[in-house]
């Protein structure tokens, strides 16, 4: 009986130490739900191991998931273009981890931890994420703010924004959302874990009158039963066969520094 397929999870990476300890953590748990596979990460950034290194190192089938909550610039060219000079593996690539309802129960759980419930509910959210040139990326978010709205008791309107890239920026939207008569706004953070645009992300919601900024959504459980989800969902898909490399294309890339 063959072995199963290498879990390989591809982190964007940050200089930020916790952002890095937040994805630890996250592989730490997907090890622990699936003690039989063989799980490893790498970073496509600032951080080692990077891709390149981890492809180098592996051998036979591997199944790379995306630590990413968008299809943007670097699950369209630059995994794809980093198995291209890693013809020794048989590789495929999941989804991306968003949209999904199991990253809405994380943003509602990390919005609970912020106070949701402990005060009178905010009538109106904004979604703050990356943001990326690529309009597929940014199309993501809006699918994810309304399954948040479906997730959260009152289906309030959750309105995405973006922290560079793209607008509006969720200074913003907290804005118009007040000016439409929601006294109480509420910023969730769509973002993996620690780093720039968490911190930005808190800063805007202090200088825009949010009434709470909850926390990236770091490694939830449901986070790491995703990225399981979207390795079995790969495994299955037998007729995706090995992807090969694509370097043409470019649909945007997305801005993520550390």
């Amino acid at each position: 009986m063959l072995p199963a397929p290498t879990l390989l999870a591809v982190a964007h990476g940050t200089r930020d130490s916790d952002g890095v300890a937040t994805t630890e953590a996250l592989v730490t748990r997907v090890r622990a739900l699936r003690p039989e596979l063989r799980v490893e990460r790498c970073f496509l950034d600032l951080v080692t191991p990077s891709l390149p290194e981890a492809l180098a190192r592996l051998r036979g089938e591997v199944v790379l998931v995306p630590l990413l909550l968008g299809a943007g610039y670097h699950v369209r060219v630059d995994i794809p273009a980093a198995l291209a000079d890693a013809p020794h593996l048989r590789a495929r690539v999941s989804r991306a981890l968003g949209p999904d309802p199991l990253l809405a129960q994380a943003l509602s759980d990390r919005l609970d931890e912020a106070g949701w419930r402990a005060q009178a509910p905010p009538s109106a959210l904004v979604l703050a994420a990356a943001g990326s040139t690529d309009p597929a990326a940014n199309a993501d978010a809006v699918t994810m703010a309304g399954l948040l709205s479906e997730r959260l008791p009152g289906a309030p309107p959750v309105v995405p924004a973006y922290l560079c890239a793209a607008g509006p920026t969720p200074a913003a939207a907290v804005a118009a959302l007040r000016s439409a008569g929601h006294e109480r706004v509420a910023v969730a953070e769509y973002l993996l874990g620690p780093g720039f645009f968490a911190r930005r992300a808190a800063r805007s919601g202090v200088r825009s009158g949010a009434c709470l900024t909850s926390a990236p959504l770091g490694a939830h459980d449901a986070l790491a039963h995703l990225v399981t989800l979207r390795y079995d969902e790969t495994v299955a898909d037998r007729r995706r066969g090995p992807l090969e490399g694509r370097t043409g294309a470019h649909s945007g890339r997305m801005l993520t520094p550390g």
